[in-house]
Parts: structure tokens; sequence; C-alpha cells
């Protein structure tokens, strides 16, 4: 199922780990979520503030239609099947020995931590999905975020599914995408021109 070859010697999970759209609608244990946040709990931050929060539901909790209808139709239409929503904010004020200022790597701290999560459920047999398609005004006040919070995105995590299960259009895109070589993404000195 997975032809993705790294150009480089690394551990299986990098390449195993991918985001499918085919969730089976089943619970998931409230213990394998919380397995998976606590992964994002240990990534690196700028002066170990850890600026990341997570704001979860789970499938056949009370908000979780109204969570679901914060993304856009084309996102609600697969994730309505994961088994559970995760909402990753960060705070972008850095609050450091008494003082405050702007933070200037609340997000990227924040993507170690959701890059943590999702290799920990593809780890324990599950799939997280990151999305960036929903509705960021009205997220801000279903999920009362503070100011200073800034949301980053959206995850849907599960179980995979047959891509039977997607419309006719999405079943052609359910598979392991591939990467650009390293030689195109890392370079030994300045910006190639």
């Amino acid at each position: 199922m997975n032809p993705r070859t790294p150009d480089h010697p690394i551990d299986p999970i990098f390449v195993s780990r991918w985001s499918p759209r085919a969730f089976e609608p089943v619970p998931m244990p409230e213990a394998e979520l919380l397995r998976a946040l606590e992964a994002a709990r240990w990534a690196p931050s700028a002066y170990n503030v850890q600026p990341w929060r997570f704001l979860y539901a789970l499938r056949g909790d009370p908000h979780w239609e109204a969570w679901l209808a914060l993304l856009v139709p084309f996102n609600r239409s697969w994730a309505a099947n994961a088994s559970a929503l995760v909402f990753i904010l960060s705070d972008s004020v850095l609050a450091y020995e008494g003082e405050e200022s702007p933070s200037r790597s609340h997000s990227f701290d924040a993507g170690a931590a959701w890059a943590q999560l999702a290799l920990q459920s593809a780890k324990s047999g599950y799939h997280a999905h990151g999305i960036g398609g929903l509705d960021y005004e009205r997220a801000r006040t279903v999920l009362a975020v503070p100011p200073n919070f800034h949301i980053e995105m959206a995850a849907a995590i599960g179980r995979r599914a047959c891509p039977d299960t997607l419309p006719e259009p999405m079943r052609e895109r359910e598979h392991p995408s591939p990467r650009r070589p390293t030689r195109e993404s890392a370079f030994r000195g300045a910006f190639p021109r």
C-alpha cells in the first residue's frame, strides 16, 4: 500500500504515517487520544514555554456536531467519520521569567507538537489528518479561544477505513503521498538561486 521510499535511512514510522480521509465511524477510547496528546506534550519549544493547547472532542460527545460544523463542507464530509477531532492552538504571547513579549515561534512549536501527535497516532494504529479548511472566526467563538491564542488548525483522528467509503472523487487520492527528494528541500549553505 505504501510505495514511499526514503532518500536516507530513517525509522519506518516516518514513511508509514500518512493522512487518509477514509475513517471507520467508531469510537476511540479517550486513553488512546490522551496517549497521542502525551506524545505532543513532549515536543520541544522555545524557552520550554509549551505554547500549544489542544481542544478535543470524541465521537459521540455532546459538542461533536457543533465542532464538525466548524469545518468547511469538503472536510466535514469525510471528517464526520473520524473518532476524534482536535483543534490545535498556540499562545502568541511569550511569557518567560515574568515578562511578556510577542512570540516568534508559537506556530513552529505547535507544529512540532502536532507532528508528535500524528506520529504517536500512527504508532498506535490510528491515523491523523490535519485540517486547515475551517471557519476560523466561528471556531474562535464556539471554542471560546482567548484573544492571545492562534488557531493553527484542526485534525481528524481515527482508524483507516476502505477508500470505497469515500465519495468517488476522493477515492483516487486515498493513498500515501510522495515527497520531493531531500536535495530539493535541504541545502548546504545559503538559499540557492
